[in-house]
């Protein structure tokens, strides 16, 4: 058994959603690549075994602040990637 198997980054998901929120025309899939790598770099980490468990103790004020606080992070990070594409 793979212990990377059984866990999970909750800020994955909401970073996923956050991208998806602002994809553009033109957004290619490596753009977006890079976006989620910087965005969840200047994320916390919040490491979760079991999906229910993260609902169950997740306050709906703290969930509202991580989901904002990822939005943020890929806005931040598009305008990153952006200014540092290769050519």
């Amino acid at each position: 058994m793979s212990f990377s198997n059984a866990i999970d980054n909750f800020y994955e998901r909401l970073v996923m959603d956050a991208i998806e929120a602002t994809r553009e025309p033109g957004d290619t899939a490596d753009f977006l690549t890079d976006v989620m790598c910087v965005a969840l770099n200047r994320l916390p980490s919040r490491y979760y075994r079991h999906t229910i468990d993260m609902m169950f103790y997740l306050a709906d004020e703290e969930l509202r602040g991580m989901k904002d606080n990822s939005l943020a992070a890929v806005k931040n990070a598009r305008e990153f990637v952006r200014e540092h594409q290769r050519e």
